[in-house]
């Protein structure tokens, strides 16, 4: 469980092609922190951490989640988001977070306004029922409110520090990134299909 509050970022050293797999070298100024078993968020995406050797660590996505993410298109020198799981006895500053990626959305809009961005993302149209506006998305593991909500877009607004300190700095238009919904609305939704049976 995780809360969308980026702690550091990530960068892909190595990409290693196993079969329908994928193992991927990460180096962060956390990584020599972390234990072998542990669950960790990588751009959204709750991945387990495998080795740790110096300042990287290593973790693999199997095919479902490469089906399901943008982590196919990873390669040597990009930039991840990073974040441990949640402890019980901490705040929750972003909203609940599962590490489940639901589908991949493509930014259509990247536009600075005096110092803070705005990023408009095109998202499946499936989707739609699960994004409100002013509700939370996890956009690349980032706890972020929507705005300008459609059937198969929204937008959302980034202070400087999330700029600064996520890897949206440097996200152009037409890349993907990860989508994760809100989980309670996520039930919501699933309750009322069954009562609709």
């Amino acid at each position: 469980m995780f809360t969308g509050i980026i702690e550091t970022m990530g960068l892909v050293k190595e990409v290693i092609s196993r079969g329908s797999n994928r193992t991927f070298w990460v180096e962060s100024s956390i990584s020599s922190q972390l234990k072998r078993d542990q669950s960790v968020s990588h751009s959204g995406v709750c991945l387990t951490i495998e080795e740790i050797k110096g300042n990287g660590h290593r973790v693999t996505a199997i095919e479902e989640t490469l089906q399901k993410t943008n982590l196919g298109d990873w390669k040597e020198g990009v930039f991840i988001n990073l974040e441990r799981c949640l402890k019980l006895n901490d705040r929750l500053d972003g909203h609940i977070v599962q590490g489940h990626v639901d589908t991949i959305a493509t930014c259509t809009r990247r536009k600075e306004k005096n110092g803070s961005w705005e990023f408009e993302f095109e998202f499946p149209g499936k989707f739609a029922p699960l994004l409100i506006e002013k509700g939370s998305v996890c956009v690349n593991g980032i706890s972020l409110t929507a705005f300008k909500v459609k059937k198969k877009k929204f937008t959302v607004a980034i202070i400087p520090y999330t700029f600064e300190n996520t890897n949206l700095q440097s996200l152009l238009e037409e890349e993907t990134v990860n989508l994760e919904f809100d989980m309670v609305g996520k039930y919501l939704l699933r309750r009322l299909s069954l009562k609709e049976k």
